[in-house]
């Protein structure tokens, strides 16, 4: 048999080659699909290591439909998706030579590897399939072309303002963006093109973000103020998220109802049971125990909270009111009434961790009330009232060196629930109206009714979210593992709102967020330590042990709690700051009234 020409021969192996290949990886094993996908993931030329992409919770409730930044037909999902493919792009374009703002269609549809993590995101199902260099006029311009654009400097200059007054900030920052892309369009003859438009603003939105492209906050700013453009789906209803979490509330009451109404005989069996337990750990009416509880009649507690036949209301909450009380020893005391709706676990839960702790920084228990069905505590009484009542007063502003102690014992109470020899104790509730202060203004953390104890061997736990929002860890909002960094968090915000004076009653997220924002650029440098100081504080402070306490409240509110110092940490710091005032106060007192207006009072300043 004659031997088959070379070429011939080649042409033989590569025909029987395909179709081996064909039938023998004709259904890829998931090895071989694994290795497709990544080979597929390599080809991205964006670096998402500086800008990780963060999941977005927006999609829980339903993946609704919406225009991102007015134009950008997408989902709810892909809200963040957006805003990080709009640093890294900004990023890119800045520092690569030709400052090509989009990249290439067979790079960029191969770019969805930081989304795994949510599969309701990627390019496709985004709508970003169009994002890409050569799919419109726009998608062509390089950023020293938009750089030239006339309007471009204006717009920067405005957007790079939107950390004060931020609405109107962020109305002129749209409008000087708006400008650029109009002119763009009129160049380009893309004025009724809506393809055209939307990627053109994209590129706008990307160049302006480049101009500060290594500054984080500043695109954070810049996409939180495009967010506002934003054109929901007519069957969308957009909450806010206290308001989404008050709706979920009033559902989820609703339905614990219903399960009351089911479940009468079980439920009043387990009330029966838990009022057995409680009697076996509060004594019987003239004794006391080891922790010094006495349980007070109902007729008692009348007759303390009614001196001279008038009531005096101390304070309302979630859980009960708070009222002045005498007792006939002739002292006074404050008595929590439990309202009868309050499930009885915030009052087992408060009466059980009192009754076992003791601290000088901790309001004491002092006895409980169960008869009638109602159910009482009576505390320690705090004439002075609470911190935030102080932060809002016209007349008095708190001294710098009274903010240093207060924070400082404060710190000092919490590290002894944390370390509590029994188990770390998380507060849970810690915010300024929960901050009690004595005559001589001394602290007190109180309202223990969250409270939880860890066990020895324990370091987190599961349960239901509760708190106050704005003073709330977001890590322990989003998956319900609560630690002691919880607390931590919480105090970070009360520390800065003390530094600041910022005077609110209660702490809206939005309002937490841009305190935070701000005290990270000044903790930075990125803005002058005053910006942050106390304007009625008319700098009478040690701004070496302000910046200190300034640099360890940033630490205390980290998104993630393994950025967060723990207590121990946070006191030491606060004791170096309090050792540091109390220098400056004893110098002051041995050079005399004439030395400084920080002289004055360490209680209050008058105004």
């Amino acid at each position: 048999m004659k031997k088959l020409h070379p070429w011939l021969n080649l042409a033989y192996f590569c025909i029987s080659s395909f179709f081996f290949y064909a039938f023998a990886f004709g259904s890829p094993s998931p090895d071989a699909a694994a290795l497709t996908k990544f080979l597929w993931f390599a080809d991205c030329v964006l670096n998402f290591t500086s800008y990780p992409y963060q999941p977005s919770g927006n999609c829980l409730g339903g993946n609704g439909k919406v225009k991102l930044w007015g134009s950008i037909s997408s989902t709810l999902c892909c809200r963040n998706a957006l805003n990080t493919f709009s640093q890294v792009l900004a990023v890119r374009a800045n520092d690569t030579k030709d400052g090509i703002i989009f990249i290439e269609q067979v790079s960029w549809r191969n770019c969805n590897s930081p989304f795994l993590s949510q599969e309701s995101v990627s390019i496709q199902s985004c709508g970003f399939d169009n994002f890409y260099s050569g799919s419109s006029k726009c998608s062509s311009l390089s950023l020293p072309q938009i750089q030239g654009n006339p309007f471009y400097p204006q717009a920067v200059e405005l957007c790079s303002n939107l950390s004060s007054s931020f609405e109107h900030s962020c109305k002129n920052c749209i409008e000087a963006m708006g400008q650029v892309v109009g002119n763009l369009l009129q160049l380009l003859n893309g004025q009724n093109d809506d393809t055209e438009r939307t990627i053109c603003s994209l590129a706008v939105v990307i160049s302006v973000a480049a101009a500060y492209a290594s500054d984080s906050s500043f695109g954070a700013d810049l996409f939180s103020c495009m967010s506002s453009l934003d054109d929901y789906d007519p069957g969308y209803i957009r909450l806010k998220r206290s308001s989404a979490k008050a709706l979920l509330a009033v559902f989820i009451a609703i339905i614990i109802l219903i399960l009351i109404v089911v479940f009468a005989k079980f439920v009043t069996l387990r009330k029966n049971t838990s009022r057995r337990k409680l009697t076996k750990l509060v004594p019987s009416k003239d004794t006391t125990t080891w922790s010094g509880l006495y349980r007070f009649s109902k007729a008692e507690i009348e007759n303390a909270i009614r001196n001279n036949n008038k009531r005096k209301c101390l304070g309302r909450g979630s859980a009960g009111e708070v009222y002045e009380g005498i007792l006939p020893s002739g002292q006074v005391v404050a008595i929590k009434q439990i309202n009868k709706e309050n499930s009885s676990d915030s009052f087992t839960r408060e009466v059980a961790c009192l009754s076992r702790i003791r601290h000088p920084n901790l309001v004491s228990l002092l006895g409980c009330c169960i008869e009638d069905d109602e159910q009482y505590l009576v505390l320690e009484y705090c004439p002075a009232g609470n911190l935030a009542q102080h932060l809002l007063r016209k007349d008095h502003v708190l001294s710098w060196e009274r903010r240093v102690k207060i924070l400082r014992d404060c710190a000092l109470g919490l590290r002894y629930l944390h370390n509590f020899i029994d188990g770390c104790i998380v507060h849970r509730h810690i915010k300024l109206t929960n901050i009690l202060l004595t005559e001589n203004l001394e602290p007190k953390l109180s309202d223990f009714g969250l409270a939880k104890m860890l066990g020895m061997e324990e370091s987190k736990v599961f349960t239901d979210v509760r708190g106050t929002i704005g003073y709330l860890d977001p890590e322990y909002m989003s998956n319900a593992n609560l630690t002691s960094a919880s607390d931590i968090y919480s105090f970070g915000i009360v520390a800065l709102q003390l530094l600041s004076g910022q005077k609110v009653i209660e702490l809206d997220l939005d309002a937490s967020e841009q305190l935070i924002r701000k005290a990270k650029d000044v903790s930075m440098g990125k803005r002058p330590l005053t910006d942050f100081e106390d304007p009625r504080l008319h700098g009478n402070l040690n701004r070496t042990d302000f910046e200190a306490i300034l640099q360890i409240a940033v630490l205390c509110v980290a998104k993630s709690s393994r950025g967060r110092p723990p207590i121990d940490v946070v006191f030491d710091e606060l004791e170096k700051a309090w050792k540091n005032t109390v220098v400056d106060m004893k110098m002051r007192k041995e050079i005399g009234p004439s030395a400084t207006p920080q002289s004055r009072s360490m209680e209050v300043i008058s105004v």
